[in-house]
């Protein structure tokens, strides 16, 4: 089974999922009031500079000032998709940020990671455009090509082409959908990416700070750049207006995948037809089970993550060390597939089940580094403890999917958490589109739910309201009542 990307478009939400030999392996989601920034360009100004902390803060615009560190300022040679990874051979000596940048200066930035919790953006003045077969970096004088790509006469092949089309002074990266493209695929890339670049600096020169110089794609079009690729063989999307937005794109500039388009018709829910549902419920559980009977235990907190394995049921047919080996790699896969599906990053501690043997502890070491392999998102794992423990780092680019689909619980203050009023409404709006197509569908509702989530209903969300009107094509009343929990709604006809 190749690899499918599935879509659901509402108004006021988009959620992606990827499923790869049948399994869930990524999901994301943007709600269109609050879109991601990553790779967003801003016109910032230096609101203050900490020698101290070799670092600076800028307003650009956001809620929270975004963050600078001293070595976001300098440009350095990379390589890969992303703008890193390259190394110049010589390394220039790092210089105070006071003399680099001044509080009140204006300076144009790059969002490299967006605001999670309580911090603010991380941003950076090394700033890349992407586009479909090419990363576009305008302060370097390089042509990199995506480690994914191994075949080094494929490799030499991109980067002379690169080389040769590009402007005196610019960088580029080919990205691994590149491989195989043709001199002409390239040059349309170039010029997209060249223009963007005029654009953004002639409004760098003429906006006010704080201000937004580049705008990234919204996630349906991010995806379809950053992930269509020859193994993909179905790109499945329920809104029929975007759905013609993507037909036109695709017969435009990637024909090729034009086939590999569906528009999803069923009464189901989209995500309800591909099992997704399911396994965002899983992915909102502290435990997971494995397929010997053993399970993980997952605890996400501020400062890291901790994974713990466990044998359950599992009690094995031969000697008591098979048997800990035998959970131990098999929780291995699961592992990284909860680290990519729910996104978790930063410091992330194994508790494998304690292994006696060195040899069978390499083995487990082994298996997670072949795993994580199949991993986008940079990693570095060390080797299993004595203790049985493997210390290691996922990079964070967002707010993981528990944080992003829950808030701080109220009832007792921020230990645990709970469903944030957005995800609670718009579950209720999924709720209200299954039974409207049912065979009797209802003409009237009426809601009962929290005071809290009728509140944030009707003053934040009154637009998705009105939607849920429109679905049922009638009228709909609220019950609000404290006996109701936070999570908790209702759904009765009238």
């Amino acid at each position: 089974m190749g690899k499918k990307i599935i879509i659901n478009h509402t108004r006021h939400e988009i959620r992606v999922a990827i499923i790869e030999n049948g399994v869930v392996s990524e999901i994301f989601y943007e709600r269109i009031k609050n879109k991601s920034v990553v790779g967003d360009i801003f016109k910032g100004k230096v609101l203050k500079v900490l020698p101290g902390m070799e670092s600076a803060f800028i307003d650009i615009g956001l809620e929270k000032a975004a963050f600078l560190y001293v070595d976001d300022i300098r440009t350095d040679e990379d390589d890969d998709e992303n703008g890193k990874g390259i190394q110049s051979d010589i390394k220039p000596e790092k210089q105070n940020i006071s003399s680099l940048i001044k509080e009140g200066q204006d300076i144009m930035v790059q969002v490299s990671k967006g605001p999670i919790g309580s911090k603010g953006a991380r941003i950076t003045c090394n700033v890349t455009l992407p586009g479909r077969n090419l990363v576009f970096m305008p302060h370097v004088n390089n042509v990199g090509v995506s480690r994914q790509i191994r075949d080094e006469k494929e490799r030499n092949r991109l980067r002379k082409i690169v080389s040769t089309i590009k402007p005196e002074n610019t960088g580029f990266i080919v990205r691994t959908v590149a491989a195989g493209r043709s001199e002409e695929e390239f040059k349309h890339d170039v010029e997209y990416l060249l223009n963007t670049w005029q654009e953004t600096e002639k409004k760098f020169r003429t906006y006010r700070s704080p201000a937004i110089l580049f705008e990234d794609l919204n996630l349906t079009f991010r995806t379809i750049r950053d992930m269509l690729a020859p193994d993909v063989d179905e790109l499945v999307i329920d809104d029929s207006y975007e759905h013609e937005k993507i037909r036109k794109y695709l017969n435009t500039y990637l024909p090729r995948y034009s086939s590999i388009l569906k528009l999803y018709k069923s009464k189901i829910p989209i995500f309800d037809h591909f099992g997704i549902s399911i396994e965002i419920d899983k992915a909102m559980s502290r435990k997971v089970y494995l397929k010997s009977g053993g399970h993980l235990v997952i605890d996400q907190s501020e400062a890291l993550t901790a994974i713990d394995v466990n044998t359950g049921r599992f009690t094995g047919s031969d000697s008591h060390e098979d048997t800990i080996l035998t959970t131990n790699l098999e929780s291995v896969k699961e592992i990284v597939h909860q680290l990519k599906l729910r996104d978790i990053g930063g410091i992330i501690i194994i508790d494998f089940i304690d292994m006696e043997s060195l040899e069978n502890r390499q083995k487990v070491y082994n298996a997670l580094k072949s795993e994580l392999k199949k991993d986008k998102a940079r990693t570095k794992a060390l080797p299993v403890s004595d203790i049985g423990l493997v210390e290691m780092t996922r990079k964070r680019n967002r707010e993981n999917l528990n944080r992003f689909l829950r808030e701080p619980c109220p009832y007792c203050n921020g230990r645990a958490r709970i469903l944030s009023p957005e995800s609670i409404i718009y579950d209720i709006y999924r709720e209200i589109n299954r039974l409207v197509r049912e065979e009797n569908p209802p003409q009237n509702l009426l809601i009962g739910l929290h005071p809290d989530v009728a509140e944030h209903l009707e003053l934040e969300e009154i637009e998705t309201f009105r939607s849920m009107e429109r679905l049922i094509k009638g009228n709909i009343s609220l019950q609000v009542s404290e006996k109701y929990h936070y999570e908790q709604y209702e759904l009765l006809e009238l």
